[in-house]
């Protein structure tokens, strides 16, 4: 039985905060992170060792750990998406992938994140895996989700951006938000869309419909999507805002104007 102290804590500040006995559990995999600073705090590696005796696959440890011992600069999330990679190196077993998936811990949830967004090759089949992924409830999977899928959305963005319009219109605002979030000209700790860096007029469809979304989660990320694109089209950012302003009136969309215009306006 899980401590109620633990299962309802909030999560330390800093790595030096974290308690001992919180970090036991997590590297058992028997609770979820609690923000980042547990998740950058999990031996994936012993988590691994955990996951792969219940899955009777011990003889595979030796694979994964020569994977993540031989990265330049490993790092929590390089080491999330080789232990995936490494998954689907070595097999292309449903029942492990939906165990990962379904795991009570974030951080395998994470690994089956990679491992079911690099198998996919066509676009659409990739972000039909990625779904699920991208309304986990963890910030930490609902992240991976765009990291195992930004590539495939810049090589096929065209097809992407059609895709993810569709998504804006879903009732969970977690995949609403994706559909913003992975196509952010910039974003965090992802590649950059040059296309759209250039050319941002391309993700209107997916902008247009969130402008005054009832989700504040969300609307951080619309209004961080025009940011990011006014840093090369300061212009064109300052048009939608105005015709925006002039369309809705909300609390909601005056919220993401000034998100949007904050580099412009400093």
């Amino acid at each position: 039985m899980i401590p109620e102290h633990i299962l309802n804590r909030k999560g330390p500040r800093s790595l030096k905060d974290l308690d001992q006995e919180v970090l036991n559990y997590l590297n058992k995999g028997q609770i979820e992170t609690a923000n980042l600073m547990e998740w950058l705090a999990v031996d994936q590696l012993l988590l691994l060792k955990e996951i792969l005796k219940h899955l009777g696959k011990t003889d595979w440890y030796d694979s994964f750990y020569e994977a993540v011992s031989s990265q330049k600069k490993p790092s929590a999330n390089s080491n999330t998406k080789v232990i995936g990679t490494t998954f689907l190196e070595l097999t292309n077993d449903q029942g492990i992938l939906d165990y990962l998936a379904t795991h009570t811990s974030d951080v395998p949830r994470c690994w089956a994140t990679y491992w079911a967004g690099i198998r996919e090759t066509d676009i659409h089949k990739r972000l039909e895996v990625i779904k699920p992924f991208a309304a986990d409830s963890h910030f930490g999977v609902r992240e991976v989700a765009i990291f195992a899928s930004k590539e495939g959305i810049i090589d096929n963005l065209d097809e992407a951006i059609a895709i993810l319009s569709g998504w804006t219109m879903d009732p969970d605002e977690n995949v609403r938000r994706y559909a913003a979030e992975a196509t952010r000209p910039i974003g965090v700790w992802t590649k950059k869309i040059d296309t759209l860096k250039e050319q941002p007029e391309l993700g209107i469809p997916i902008l247009e419909p969130l402008k005054a979304d009832p989700s504040k989660y969300l609307r951080d990320s619309v209004g961080n999507w025009l940011n990011d694109a006014s840093k090369s089209q300061p212009k064109w950012v300052e048009q939608i805002c105005t015709s925006w302003e002039a369309k809705s009136q909300t609390k909601e969309t005056k919220y993401v104007l000034k998100k949007a215009l904050r580099s412009i306006n400093k």
